[in-house]
């Protein structure tokens, strides 16, 4: 991950991947078929456990915004200004350039939140949580805060930096109202 991190998909070679692991290349061959499923292998191990979670939520016994909440926390936690984040933004900035990579990290992370997503949100419509409809046909639109806060902690963090947690909850007062306290 250091090396994809430090150099990007495209000038990242499999000699310094293995020089930095204190293997012959070869041994590499022995587990990946080339550079593109060794990025695929660390995906799956990085980011796709964290999506996971949002489909392995417990039956929701609280609101669906508490469900939101929890797993949105849980990603600012595991993803903001982590490596993760970092793995997160080198597929938005190298994507477009290397197609199937793009492809891959669609297939493994983001239909499988978006699905996530929209059974919550579908969810929220049916319980009266969520009174806009059409959200369940933009899912993409719950989660834009995230992608927000993953964009914006590599490109303008250190000039203004952004309370993710806060933007997120402005966010979800629109989406599901103000949260009354009592």
């Amino acid at each position: 991950m250091e090396e994809f991190i430090a150099r990007g998909f495209a000038a990242t070679r499999l000699d310094d991947i293995a020089k930095r692991a204190g293997v012959a290349k070869g041994t590499i061959y022995l587990h990946f078929r080339d550079k593109e499923s060794m990025f695929e292998e660390l995906v799956r191990t990085v980011i796709v456990p964290v999506v996971a979670k949002l489909n392995a939520l417990p039956p929701p016994t609280g609101s669906v915004r508490d469900l939101v909440e929890a797993f949105a926390g849980n990603f600012l936690k595991e993803v903001i200004g982590t490596r993760r984040g970092d793995l997160v933004r080198l597929i938005v900035a190298e994507g477009p350039r290397f197609p199937s990579v793009a492809d891959f990290y669609y297939r493994e992370v983001v239909s499988r939140g978006i699905a996530g997503m929209r059974a919550l949100i579908e969810l929220g419509i049916a319980r009266g949580e969520i009174r806009e409809k059409d959200l369940a046909r933009y899912p993409q639109i719950l989660v834009a805060p995230a992608m927000i806060a993953v964009i914006w902690q590599s490109l303008f963090a250190r000039h203004a930096p952004l309370d993710a947690q806060d933007m997120l909850r402005v966010h979800l007062d629109l989406i599901f109202g103000e949260r009354r306290t009592t």
